[in-house]
C-alpha cells in the first residue's frame, strides 16, 4: 500500500542554497518569517451559494495536482491531506484504538473546531451530493443552507450530559476525493465571527493527496502520523526512500467503516513545530 509521504510537489522556481553550519538565530527567524507569510498570504473566501465554484483554479481545497496548488513543502503531512498554517491552533488525531491507524484530524482553534476527512470518490461524480442526501435522510433535524463552500449542512447532534452541540458540515469534491469538514463552536453557528473566518480559510488552504491506490467510492484516503517539515526535509536530504523511510513502522492497512461513526477513537499528543501548532495536553 502507497502511504503517499511526499507525493508530487510544485517544483521551486530557485535552487535550495547549500547546506550551513546551523545558526539557531537565523532558524528562528526563518521559522517566524514562514508564518507571516503563510498567515499574509489571504485566501479569498467565496460568496455563500449553493455551488462551489473555483476549486482549484481561484481557491482550495487543493488537489497535489491542481495547476495553481500552493507551495505546501512547509505543511504538516497526514499523508491523504498536508495542513497548512494556522497560529493558535491545537491538533488532535483521530485513530482506530485497535490497529492505531489514524482515521483524521481536528483543529480546535479559539472555542471552536474543526474535524477533517479525506474520502475516495468517483472518478467522473462529485460525492458530495449524494453524502449529503445519505445525511439529511438519517438526521431529520439537519438543514440545508448556502455557505462558502456551496450547500452544506446545519445538524444539532446530541452528547453526553444531555447537551446539544451545533455543528456546520461542509463536503468539497475534488479529483478522486472529497474532503469533508465539520465544523463546531463559533464556526457552525455565527458567520461573522473571526474564528469562523480562521477555520473556514484553513479549511480552503488543504492540500488533498488522493494517491493512484484503487480506492471504493467512500473509502477513507490512508493516512499516517503527523509529518512536519523539517522531519521530512531532513529524510529527504538523507536520500531515506524519497523521505519516507519514517513510515516504514507504519500499519499496512484501510480504514475499515467509511463514512461511519462507529469507529473507536482516541486523541493522541502531536508534534509541537514552531508557530505552527500548539501541543495537546
Amino acid at each position: 500500500m502507497g502511504l503517499f509521504g511526499f507525493g508530487k510537489k510544485k517544483s521551486k522556481k530557485e535552487a535550495e542554497p547549500a547546506v550551513e553550519p546551523v545558526d539557531e538565530d537565523k532558524v528562528a527567524a526563518e521559522a517566524a518569517n514562514a508564518a507571516a507569510k503563510a498567515e499574509s498570504a489571504e485566501t479569498v473566501l467565496a460568496e455563500p451559494s449553493s455551488e462551489y465554484q473555483g476549486r482549484g483554479e481561484e481557491r482550495g481545497p487543493w488537489d497535489v495536482n491542481d495547476e495553481d496548488v500552493p507551495d505546501y513543502d512547509d505543511y504538516l503531512d497526514l499523508g491523504a491531506y498536508y495542513l497548512p498554517f494556522l497560529q493558535g491552533i491545537q491538533l488532535r488525531i483521530k485513530a482506530n484504538r485497535a490497529t492505531q491507524q489514524v482515521l483524521g484530524s481536528t483543529i480546535t482553534f479559539g472555542s471552536s473546531s474543526l474535524e477533517i476527512e479525506a474520502f475516495a470518490a468517483p472518478k467522473t461524480l462529485g460525492l458530495w451530493d449524494d453524502v449529503r442526501g445519505d445525511l439529511l435522510e438519517a438526521n431529520k433535524v439537519a438543514s440545508e443552507v448556502d455557505g462558502v463552500f456551496g450547500t452544506e449542512l446545519k445538524l444539532p447532534v446530541n452528547v453526553k450530559g444531555g447537551k446539544t452541540v451545533n455543528t456546520r458540515i461542509v463536503g468539497v469534491d475534488g479529483p478522486r476525493w472529497m474532503l469533508r469538514g465539520i465544523f463546531s463552536g463559533k464556526a457552525a453557528i455565527d458567520p461573522d465571527s473571526s474564528e469562523t473566518e480562521a477555520l473556514n480559510k484553513f479549511f480552503a488552504g488543504i492540500v488533498v493527496e488522493r494517491g493512484e491506490e484503487p480506492l471504493a467510492p467512500r473509502d477513507l484516503i490512508p493516512m499516517h502520523p503527523p509529518v512536519a517539515p523539517a522531519e521530512r526535509k531532513a529524510a529527504a536530504e538523507a536520500g531515506e526512500q524519497n523521505g519516507k523511510e519514517h513510515f516504514k513502522d507504519i500499519p499496512d492497512n484501510k480504514p475499515k467503516g467509511p463514512l461511519s461513526q462507529d469507529q473507536q477513537t482516541e486523541v493522541k499528543t502531536t508534534l509541537s513545530r514552531g508557530p505552527m501548532f500548539s501541543e495537546v495536553r
